[in-house]
């Protein structure tokens, strides 16, 4: 899916108007722990790691950041176009 398209799809289900950008930067932090918390009881606690429970994690942290973005009109494609050019730059023989 493209993600410019999964932001604006995902914008629809925005409950709210206000505190928008503190709600959404929070709901990211808490998701993103859900996603380390998963992989720290995997890690530290031989707990089999759920595909299905980590990528619905992972699609959380994914609605928040989308939204963030949102909030501030930033694409999400730019985002990742941003990321990946700062990486090149970063790591350019890899």
């Amino acid at each position: 899916m493209d993600l410019n398209k999964y932001q604006k799809a995902a914008n629809r289900t925005l409950m709210g108007e206000e505190q928008v950008l503190t709600n959404c930067a929070l709901g990211l932090s808490c998701e993103a722990g859900e996603v380390a918390n998963l992989v720290r009881r995997y890690t530290f606690e031989g707990d089999k790691l759920d595909r299905d429970q980590l990528t619905k994690e992972l699609g959380d942290v994914l609605w928040y950041l989308s939204q963030v973005a949102e909030w501030a009109d930033i694409p999400l494609n730019e985002v990742a176009d941003d990321n990946i050019n700062r990486l090149n730059v970063r790591y350019p023989s890899n």
